[in-house]
């Protein structure tokens, strides 16, 4: 076998392997975008509930997550918080510090119609992590959901 014909071959295989890797990915990726509450914190240190490792991976990224649409504080609000379960008001926290572990905020790309809170629903937006007040309402949150849509499932 010639030079020539060695340089064609690995190129060959080359292409081939290039071509093979994203389907290869692609499934590990598919299945760490949704995201479960029970996924959200993973041990309690010293300041209390630290995220867990998977939501520091998925920060930034497109996930999806299930739970209920807590009753937003007025009709005309874009974002609502999504809880583990259902609940007849909403869980407006005044700081972080009294932020619970089963709940996200969800702010809304475009405007929706509201829906019953005792609808499960399935959220997808891009992850955020870390204390942040919505400047507009005051709202303290831990979790959010940027840029989201929701579906009833």
């Amino acid at each position: 076998m010639d030079i020539f014909s060695s340089l064609h071959l690995s190129r060959r295989r080359l292409i081939g392997a290039a071509v093979a890797l994203p389907f290869t990915v692609s499934p590990v990726r598919a299945a760490d975008s949704s995201l479960s509450f029970d996924e959200l914190y993973g041990k309690f240190g010293v300041l209390g509930l630290e995220f867990s490792d998977k939501v520091k991976r998925l920060a930034g990224k497109d996930v999806s997550m299930k739970g209920f649409m807590a009753p937003p504080l007025k009709a005309e609000a874009q974002f609502f918080v999504l809880t583990e379960v259902p609940m007849s008001l909403c869980p407006f926290c005044s700081s972080d510090a009294d932020w619970p572990d089963n709940i996200v905020v969800v702010y809304l790309g475009e405007r929706q119609t509201f829906v019953q809170p005792r609808q499960t629903i399935e959220v997808r937006g891009t992850l955020e992590y870390g204390s942040w007040m919505d400047p507009d309402t005051g709202f303290v949150s831990l979790l959010r959901l940027r840029q989201a849509e929701y579906s009833a499932v």
